[in-house]
């Protein structure tokens, strides 16, 4: 499945992959904001790489997490390419890899998740083995007791003295729920928060926001106790550092959908030993599966053929091989609220100056069904999770200046969207269909679909899409729901 270089084992880079869980690229304070404090990540982007056009593979935590895991595309994972589903087996992880090399591997914090493992044949997470020992008490209500740095040191302290070693720090924040308040209470000025356009700017907003960025904070807290624990011990300049987050924030029109806001992800990677010119801000596109070929071949293997992504080790040496022009994205179930389990299955291409979609299923809901009834959940638009500001947008759809905000989270969507963002960077006015960009959509559309057919998406090679029909291994709040088991699929 691999070769091995002949370089020395002490010769061969540390890994320290730390994740948050749902935050969008716009809140990290290198990337702009003016608010939210993340020093950590600033200095790994100062000293290292700041990624302008970093993308998730998935908006949503499990189908993200495991193309990260297995350098591949969701479509190609089969049930993984589903949440509350499995990861099976058969595909590589860049973890096991590693680990058949000699690396000691481990995780703490939220791994690959959410699902069940021993449905895809595996007995642990392929993120590693699990180091939760310590406990901290938590600033704000929502936050978990976990001490993820204190857990890293236990992890570190057990590592050979000659041995490399490959890292998850993955944390539970910022994913909701939140304490109302907190962002307030920490001394945050709600006025100086930049409301993304797909929100009504309403103080209520403001405040919500806020309280998010209290658990990016934390996020960055550990990161930043973490590369402290590697400096120390001298170990830092020999180190892959990459801080980066799963997928956008848990707000309506972002978390499970294919805009920006849900997409496009902070991505900072820091490696003295195998940068050069560090400093750079990339406009290279990247995909965060690309990360599983860049560790194999920084570790110097080669990575598997199943592997489709593509290694960042050229961006890295400033010599890019050929142009990353753009990114892929998918979606198929997320937490399946329509009737039957069914997901909202679509697809994008993100370029630079355009994000075409294609919607398989468009008479579906893609927030799920405004009726709780149909959702596991058992909450109204159920693929969003509850908030201060879904609230906020649902109660009051029918007063002046905040229709146009619930149609945009919650309303169904055509076959095909098309946005130029460079005078719409919200992804707000739909182009598919305008004779002026007839030309671009009829291209974009094409790209994508050459896309997926050489990496071989069943929907776009006309076989069987199975998603819909998987197992489901969520919580089930709603006790009458379940999922429209289909006998045969093919894969």
């Amino acid at each position: 499945m691999f070769v091995a270089s002949f370089e020395a084992a002490e010769s061969r880079p540390n890994i320290l992959f730390c994740i948050s869980d749902d935050q969008s690229y716009a809140h990290a304070g290198a990337n702009g904001d003016p608010v939210v404090k993340t020093p950590g990540f600033d200095r790994v982007a100062r000293e290292g790489l700041r990624f302008i056009h970093a993308f998730c593979d998935a908006p949503t935590c499990g189908p993200s997490r495991s193309a990260i895991l297995t350098g591949q595309p969701i479509w190609r994972l089969e049930e993984a390419g589903n949440i509350h589903s499995t990861l099976p087996a058969k595909f590589a992880t860049y973890t096991e890899l590693l680990e058949d090399v000699g690396y000691a591997i481990g995780f703490t914090g939220k791994g690959w998740s959410p699902g069940r493992l021993e449905a895809g044949g595996r007995t642990t997470n392929p993120a590693g083995p699990r180091f939760e020992g310590k406990e901290l008490k938590p600033p704000f209500k929502g936050m978990t007791k976990k001490d993820y740095a204190g857990n890293f040191d236990d992890f570190f302290a057990q590592v050979s003295k000659d041995q490399p070693f490959c890292f998850w720090l993955g944390t539970h924040e910022p994913h909701r729920g939140f304490e109302n308040g907190a962002g307030r209470r920490t001394g945050k000025d709600p006025a100086k928060v930049v409301v993304p356009p797909i929100f009504p700017d309403h103080p209520i907003v403001r405040s919500d926001i806020l309280d998010y960025y209290v658990e990016i904070e934390h996020f960055d807290r550990m990161v930043a106790r973490a590369i402290k624990t590697l400096e120390t011990a001298g170990q830092l300049e020999n180190t892959i550092v990459v801080v980066t987050s799963d997928h956008g924030m848990p707000f309506p029109r972002a978390k499970a959908s294919l805009y920006d806001d849900g997409t496009r992800v902070p991505l900072a990677i820091r490696w003295p030993k195998g940068i050069r010119n560090p400093g750079r801000a990339v406009n290279s596109f990247v995909n965060l599966s690309d990360l599983a070929s860049t560790f194999l071949e920084a570790a110097g293997l080669r990575p598997p053929q199943m592997m489709t992504a593509v290694s960042l080790m050229d961006v890295f040496a400033n010599k890019p091989k050929a142009a990353r022009a753009s990114a892929y994205i998918a979606m198929e179930r997320h937490d399946g609220c329509r009737k039957g389990g069914k997901g909202f299955p679509c697809r994008a291409i993100r370029t630079k100056d355009f994000l075409y979609i294609k919607n398989y299923e468009p008479n579906r809901w893609p927030a799920g069904n405004p009726d709780r009834e149909f959702c596991a959940r058992y909450i109204p638009f159920g693929e969003v999770d509850s908030s201060p500001t879904k609230t906020l947008i649902m109660e009051n759809k029918d007063r002046p200046g905040f229709k146009r905000f619930y149609d945009l989270a919650f309303a169904k969507r055509p076959a095909e969207e098309l946005y130029l963002l460079k005078s719409d960077p919200g992804q707000l006015v739909n182009l598919a269909g305008n004779p002026e960009f007839a030309d671009m959509q009829k291209k974009l559309r094409s790209e994508l679909q050459n896309h997926l057919i050489e990496t071989k998406d069943p929907r776009a090679l006309g076989l069987d899409a199975p998603w819909d029909f998987y197992p489901y291994y969520g919580l089930r709040r709603n006790k009458n729901w379940s999922v429209d088991l289909k006998p045969s699929s093919k894969n």
